[in-house]
């Protein structure tokens, strides 16, 4: 299964993937180190960088789900990242004429993440017409062993670069990288058949993903998992940052490497993800490697100094977290797909990724509020506590529907 080819334009769309994953974890944590570094803003402020930007620009993509429906999937994804690329060379463009503003990097998180939501929906329509059904976990094995392999290499060279070439290379190579990934996107050809839905999208088509995921018995425990899960997970991120950046003694590339080794666990977990389905079945790998994602957070609230052991200590916890989280991925990714109707993926996906980001935000915010009460340490402790209850709302038996048909009467 591993060497299986599933062609060479799903080679252009893995390489296009490779580039932009590559670039956007060479960034990993650019804008709060650069709100902490360059612009002396606090815990909270760098929570409400964290949480405005993924909030808003998840309400600006709610109709962008089912506007991309009704729309051939590649040039939104070339869209998309060309978006992207435009609002991410501004960071650059200002810091160099010392105008850079805290606002700023407000607004580029938001059209980012809008962007983000658009192109992850087009993308997961497009992946389903491109890959037979039976290839979808094997592609989708191939994608999260890329998104752990830029993440081991990217977040180091990310602080290395911070500290050698200045605080916004990382932001450039990023841009550049969705730049190029637009062009690899172009270069898949192939012909795209126009949907047959109306070209325009109607008001209550907006509701349609939410209704599909809710009506549900397998997508809405897990929803509700995702939702819980990377809220509390991502929520505390930035208060990591600031506990091990402002407190604790840790360089930049100290706090890259942190993250950064342990993804090699992450590419060897994707890598076995699909031998593990193959003997113990889908949903016995899904609820053991949902379950064990769950035990990590908690260790985080105790980190030593980065001269006590703090970095060999969060590399340990990160490991243990990025290893399940490797196998869980790529499981949940393709069942989604499975159970997705031809003629409202991007919609129910875009659904699905607004409502997992709003509930990051939310949490973001929540947990920066608290930790200018208690302390970033404490707050990263009750998060920890707090996920270990996320394997309840994980589905105890696999309840999977028959398959959907292709099309689906409009509910407009």
């Amino acid at each position: 299964m591993r060497g299986r080819s599933l062609g060479p334009r799903f080679r252009w769309l893995w390489s296009a993937y490779a580039v932009s994953a590559f670039g956007t974890w060479l960034g990993f944590g650019a804008f709060p180190m650069l709100a902490i570094l360059v612009l002396d803003a606090g815990p909270t402020a760098v929570s409400v960088l964290a949480a405005v930007g993924p909030a808003v620009g998840a309400l600006v993509a709610v109709p962008l789900g089912p506007w991309v429906d009704h729309r051939r999937k590649r040039p939104v994804m070339v869209a998309m990242d060309l978006v992207r690329f435009g609002a991410l060379i501004s960071v650059p463009a200002t810091y160099a004429l010392g105008v850079l503003s805290f606002a700023q990097l407000l607004a580029v998180s938001v059209v980012v993440a809008a962007a983000d939501i658009t192109f992850t929906a087009a993308s997961g329509a497009f992946l389903k017409g491109l890959v037979p059904p039976e290839d979808l976990l094997v592609a989708n094995g191939r994608f999260e062993s890329t998104n752990w392999t830029a993440t081991a290499l990217g977040p180091p060279l990310g602080g290395a670069a911070f500290v050698l070439f200045g605080p916004v290379t990382s932001v450039v190579a990023n841009a550049v990288s969705f730049l190029l990934s637009a062009l690899g996107i172009r270069a898949i050809g192939g012909g795209e058949p126009r949907p047959r839905t109306a070209t325009r999208p109607r008001l209550r088509e907006l509701a349609d993903g939410w209704r599909f995921l809710l009506a549900h018995r397998g997508l809405r425990p897990l929803l509700f998992n995702a939702m819980v899960f990377n809220g509390l997970v991502m929520g505390t991120e930035p208060l990591l940052a600031v506990l091990m950046l402002n407190h604790l003694g840790f360089t930049p590339w100290q706090y890259g490497l942190a993250f950064a080794v342990p993804c090699l666990g992450g590419l060897a977990g994707s890598r076995l993800t699909p031998r593990l389905v193959g003997r113990f079945g889908r949903h016995p790998v899904l609820v053991t490697a949902g379950a064990v994602r769950a035990c990590w957070l908690l260790a985080l609230a105790f980190v030593p100094a980065a001269g006590a052991g703090g970095l060999p200590y969060v590399m340990v916890v990160e490991l243990g977290l990025i290893v399940s989280c490797s196998v869980f991925n790529p499981v949940l990714a393709t069942y989604r797909l499975e159970q997705l109707p031809a003629d409202r993926i991007a919609r129910t996906l875009s659904a699905w990724s607004v409502s997992t980001k709003a509930s990051i935000a939310t949490l973001t915010a929540f947990w920066g509020v608290l930790a200018g009460l208690s302390g970033p340490r404490w707050a990263i402790g009750i998060a920890g506590v707090l996920v270990l209850a996320t394997p309840l709302l994980l589905p105890r038996r696999d309840r999977t529907p028959a398959q959907p048909s292709q099309t689906v009467p409009s509910t407009g």
